[in-house]
């Protein structure tokens, strides 16, 4: 019903950037979250930030101070401008979208992944 795809990942050299896009699509009444995670080998997935309607934000330590997630309400998308990339920050980023689908009263509520997309930060 929801389907959500990440763009923009690549090959940077440590202190480059990169922005990530997330758009979600489908039978979407409402979004709440929109939240970014990474998975690097050997190591649980993990949480790098989250956006709640259009200016309620939350880092993981590591990315604060040089990642910024925003939002695009208009268009169900969220971005990931990640700056002064280190090459820990090196791992497969995933969108993760709080949805409500269906029609009210009766809607549902469910978290949607994307497949994901690789971040390689090496010189």
């Amino acid at each position: 019903q929801v389907q959500v795809v990440e763009s923009g990942g690549g090959l940077v050299q440590p202190g480059g950037s990169l922005r990530l896009s997330c758009a979600a699509s489908g039978n979407i009444l409402s979004i709440y979250d929109m939240s970014w995670y990474r998975q690097a080998p050997g190591k649980q997935r993990e949480l790098v930030a989250n956006i709640r309607g259009i200016a309620i934000t939350n880092y993981a330590d590591s990315v604060k101070g040089r990642f910024i997630i925003s939002r695009d309400n208009d268009k169900n998308t969220v971005y990931l401008q990640m700056n002064s990339l280190k090459p820990e920050d090196t791992a497969v980023y995933y969108c993760n979208v709080d949805a409500y689908t269906g029609s009210w009263p009766n809607a549902r509520r469910d978290l949607y992944w994307g497949q994901g997309t690789q971040v390689t930060v090496s010189s």
